[in-house]
């Protein structure tokens, strides 16, 4: 194909505060501008203004969808899928888009003039409901599953997600391609002075143990909370209260380490640059991630950074961290002791992971990406043929 590849993305989900969902496209999306793509991108009627007002903005053309995605009447979900599964088709069709992305987890069921691909980005709300209400967990199972059976390709963001994948949903291997994400330090804001924030965090003289994670019963935040008994240091993890945080609030007070244990909620981006710069390691036990970029983004700025020895961590972390099993308070309590105590082994780890994370980029995912959408463009075009000739 000579010509710019026109692509459709589902950005249906996109609002303010996306996570890492949110992430994928605001960093993705530039690299595919700069590889030459034309972007259409659906986007629901709580697009944050400043995506559009983004750099990268006014190089996109946006499709509103007729539709909200957090709130509204108790079918909107439906309203919502019937969108992203019916109209945005008909729209790509219309303007000969090459193939539709669903960047989190919804691609179009019936597109016969475009070809799709959709990026599953795990299966954890599979095996721990806690992570969403039981109707979200069920919009889910209705529509993640179907969209990565039919889509042309299948984007996974891990090794450990596609086998999942093939072995959760039975989906062949040779459908599923691997993506990495990437990671990009680039602080619109100088780090708050570590005296600043040791006062207004109340984290006095001690040394910190980060962990920058949403409140969810996966990322297993309580073995943390019970590693503190034997540590002499301050756990601070920060982010928007949860039930699970008031679980980890009654857990800290019962082992009696509360006065060790920070919660604190919205940071200013200036703040959470000072965490991770005063920070003498990063900490993440989740049972199960997708990818892992709470661990990247710290390795990036030369955290040390010890996290479970499960998933798709490994991948992410190679020789660059410690690993300990996150079933085991003990191995927590002692990966996390040792950062604290060997400061050489600490500095080093935190120049690996440095070293290791360049290599994690958007370009690299772009890159990736846009050799998706041609196997998927030429997988429709022998699908096609074959058709024709069965006829």
């Amino acid at each position: 194909m000579d010509r710019p590849l026109r692509v459709g993305l589902n950005l249906a989900y996109l609002v303010r505060r996306s996570g890492g969902a949110g992430t994928y496209a605001r960093e993705l999306i530039p690299e595919l501008l700069r590889a030459g793509a034309q972007i259409t991108a659906f986007a629901s009627r709580e697009l944050d203004p400043e995506d559009r007002r983004a750099p990268w903005g006014a190089e996109v053309d946006w499709v509103q969808l007729p539709v909200t995605v957090t709130h509204g009447p108790a079918w909107n979900s439906l309203r919502s899928m019937r969108a992203q599964w019916l109209i945005t088709p008909g729209i790509a069709a219309r303007r000969r888009l090459d193939v539709v992305h669903g960047l989190a987890n919804v691609a179009p069921l019936l597109a016969p003039r475009v070809a799709t691909v959709v990026t599953l980005l795990d299966l954890i709300w599979l095996r721990h409901p806690g992570t969403m209400t039981a109707r979200e967990t069920f919009g889910m199972k209705m529509s993640a599953i179907p969209s990565a059976r039919t889509a042309d390709r299948v984007i996974a963001i891990s090794e450990s997600a596609r086998d999942d994948m093939v072995r959760t949903l039975g989906l062949d291997s040779g459908r599923i391609d691997v993506t990495p994400l990437g990671v990009r330090v680039n602080p619109r804001a100088s780090p708050t002075p570590e005296p600043e924030l040791r006062r207004v965090l109340d984290l006095g003289d001690r040394p910190v143990v980060l962990c920058v994670s949403q409140k969810r019963t996966h990322k297993n935040l309580a073995v943390l909370v019970r590693a503190m008994t034997g540590l002499d240091a301050v756990l601070v993890l920060p982010g928007s209260p949860t039930p699970y945080e008031a679980e980890l609030r009654r857990l800290a007070e019962r082992l009696g380490v509360a006065e060790r244990v920070r919660f604190p909620q919205w940071l200013e981006e200036a703040e959470l640059e000072g965490l991770y710069r005063l920070a003498a390691c990063f900490a993440l036990p989740s049972f199960e991630e997708g990818f892992g970029l709470p661990a990247l983004e710290a390795m990036a700025r030369g955290v040390p950074v010890c996290c479970s020895d499960a998933s798709s961590l490994p991948e992410v972390v190679g020789d660059a961290g410690q690993l300990f099993d996150p079933h085991d308070v003990d191995s927590v309590r002692r990966a996390i002791a040792r950062l604290l105590v060997d400061r050489a082994l600490a500095v080093r780890l935190g120049a690996l992971g440095a070293e290791r994370a360049a290599g994690f980029t958007w370009r690299r995912t772009a890159d990736a990406t846009l050799a998706v959408y041609r196997r998927a463009i030429e997988d429709r075009r022998l699908l096609s043929y074959d058709r024709r000739g069965a006829r």
